[in-house]
């Protein structure tokens, strides 16, 4: 079982942005998570870090996340700016930090759909990778529920395509947490985030957002490329998540340039 959390223990002031610090809308955020058996993590990170497993059924169980969604008024935090717009796709591992003992996300790569690939890819080296990524959402604007949401990424490296489904039923239902705030922090909360550079040594950057006002939903049908294709999600598993959480805008700083830890 994992441990309890309250939400306002993880909650912290906005650090000061500054230099080349983002802001973003995250529009029709998704977090459509999968519980595994915690070998199939095996070999993806270095030993620094620990998965962050989960007790479902007596078996352990690793998480990880599919998190599309699209960027509105991506700018600078700090200075006047031109705003983008820009579908992405984020893969990540819920992982702990043993050396500092924080809870953080593994990131296996992002498919961004913007010619603004050239900067995190090349400059700074992050697994990123180009690709088409298009929403087909709708959402009521009496209840805040989608009525419609499809997305399709089109990928050399990760293909995907996600249809999701909302009514007033959804519950939230998390197995292997003492309670839903617990889960939610778990989930929605990690502000940092590792992952494999391009050219090998390890990279990290930290964000900020406030907490998140995420909703259940559920899914219609589901098809991702590449955990099938590393063998974490199976095809065959991946029309039923562990969960499934939406929103349909959020904001979030990213602390920028990268760091490069070794």
């Amino acid at each position: 079982m994992q441990t309890l959390r309250k939400m306002a223990d993880y909650l912290i002031e906005r650090p000061k942005p500054k230099g080349i610090d983002v802001r973003c809308g995250l529009q029709h955020f998704a977090i459509i998570t999968y519980a595994v058996p915690a070998d199939r993590f095996e070999g993806l990170f270095p030993d620094r870090f620990r998965l962050d497993v989960v007790d479902i059924d007596g078996q352990q169980m690793g998480l990880i996340s599919v998190v599309p969604f699209i960027d509105v008024d991506f700018t600078s935090a700090v200075f006047p700016f031109p705003k983008f717009t820009m579908g992405q796709t984020n893969y990540r591992i819920y992982i702990v930090d043993q050396l500092t003992n924080e809870r953080c996300v593994w990131f296996l790569g992002t498919v961004l759909d913007s010619w603004t690939l050239a900067v995190p890819r090349y400059l700074w080296n992050l697994p990123w990778h180009a690709g088409n990524v298009k929403f087909d959402c709708r959402v009521n604007q009496a209840s805040g529920l989608y009525e419609q949401y499809a997305m399709e990424t089109c990928s050399s490296w990760a293909d995907a395509s996600v249809v999701l489904h909302q009514s007033s039923e959804e519950v939230f239902d998390f197995p292997g947490f003492p309670d839903t705030e617990s889960a939610l922090v778990y989930l929605t909360h990690p502000l940092a985030g590792f992952y494999f550079r391009r050219d090998g040594k390890l990279g990290t950057y930290r964000v900020w957002h406030k907490e998140l006002a995420v909703t259940p939903a559920s899914l219609v049908s589901a098809r991702f490329k590449l955990l099938s294709d590393l063998g974490i999600v199976y095809e065959a598993e991946q029309n039923h998540p562990y969960s499934i959480l939406v929103e349909p805008l959020n904001e979030f700083t990213i602390y920028l340039p990268p760091t490069v830890v070794g």
